[in-house]
């Protein structure tokens, strides 16, 4: 027993990787490219999403930061997921993400809205030095080797 103390709260060293819990959002058009942003004031592409607000479920984070990004409310029932990855923050030194990644099928008319700057359709079997790591090291790997490669693809137009 420790006598009814608590022990203090362990505070992280310097230099310790910090978690950063994220929600993002996978969209191909009908060529297999896939959706990435660029926030204002970054280097790295990245799939649109972001991080939750109190009380909400990964889903609902990833329907709101892709409503916020880019302006299209996305349909809850064709949100499949994709799964849950770690990967280094793609602008945050000393950070990881943690991100619960989902899919959507194709939606037009995706625009530039809140803190991003640029979008780009993005061949994933292409190598890039702009490219987050959880896109490069899980999201896209998956999408290469036929694991989401369903109903979420656009159709041909």
């Amino acid at each position: 027993m420790n006598g009814g103390h608590h022990r203090p709260a362990v505070t992280p060293g310097p230099g310790a990787v910090k978690d950063i819990v994220v929600s993002a959002v996978v969209m191909r058009d009908a060529e297999g490219h896939v959706l990435n942003v660029r926030k204002r004031g970054t280097r790295m592409l990245m799939l649109p999403g972001g991080k939750p607000e109190a009380g909400e479920a990964p889903a609902e984070t990833a329907l709101r930061e892709f409503r916020e990004e880019l302006g299209i409310a996305l349909d809850p029932v064709a949100l499949r997921p994709v799964g849950s990855f770690r990967a280094a923050a793609a602008n945050e030194p000393d950070h990881e993400v943690v991100a619960h990644v989902f899919e959507h099928p194709y939606v037009a008319g995706v625009a530039v809205n809140a803190e991003i700057e640029l979008l780009e359709w993005v061949d994933p079997a292409v190598v890039r030095d702009d490219m987050a790591p959880l896109n490069t090291e899980h999201v896209f790997p998956a999408l290469l080797a036929g694991r989401g490669d369903g109903p979420a693809r656009a159709q041909p137009r």
